[in-house]
C-alpha cells in the first residue's frame, strides 16, 4: 500500500535510517490499528462500538508491551535494533493506563511495525501484530 501512496503523491521512499524513530511509531500506530481492523472486520460479524472494543483491546500500550515481550525471540537482528530504538525513545507524553516501562515497549513495537510498513514489508508487520495478539492473550489470562 504504501507504494501506491507514494506512487500517487509522488514522493520517494526515504532512508528509515533517518526518520525519527518516533515518526516511525506514529506511522506505526496507524499501521498496527489498521491491520487489526482489517482483520476483525473481515473475520467478525461485530460493527460500531464492539468491533471498536474489540480492537481497542489490543492497542492499548499495556496489550502491545505483552506482545512486545513474547515477540523478542522471534524479531530478526535488524527488528530488534529498530525495537530498541523506539524503546529508548522518550515521547512528550505517556499514558495514565500504563506504566512507564509498558509506554516505553508499545513504542517500541510500533516503531517497528511502521519501519515494516514503510519499508514495504506489511507481510511482516501483519505477521508480528498476529503473533503479537497471541502473546498477549496469553499473559492477560496467566
Amino acid at each position: 500500500m504504501e507504494e501506491k501512496v507514494r506512487e500517487i503523491f509522488k514522493i520517494t521512499a526515504p532512508d528509515l535510517r533517518q526518520v525519527p524513530v518516533l515518526t516511525l511509531a506514529y506511522v506505526g500506530d496507524s499501521a498496527y490499528d489498521l491491520i487489526l481492523r482489517t482483520y476483525f472486520a473481515e473475520t467478525t460479524t461485530l460493527h460500531g462500538k464492539p468491533l471498536h472494543d474489540l480492537v481497542q483491546k489490543y492497542v492499548t500500550a499495556k496489550s502491545q508491551a505483552r506482545a512486545a515481550d513474547g515477540l523478542q525471540e522471534e524479531l530478526t537482528e535488524e527488528e530488534t535494533a529498530v525495537f530498541r530504538r523506539g524503546k529508548n525513545a522518550r515521547p512528550e507524553t505517556v499514558t495514565k493506563h500504563a506504566s512507564a516501562a509498558e509506554y516505553y515497549k508499545a513504542t517500541g513495537l510500533e516503531a517497528l511495525i511502521g519501519y515494516l510498513y514503510l519499508s514495504g514489508r506489511t507481510a511482516r508487520a501483519a505477521e508480528l501484530v498476529r503473533k503479537g495478539m497471541a502473546y498477549a492473550e496469553a499473559k492477560t489470562g496467566e
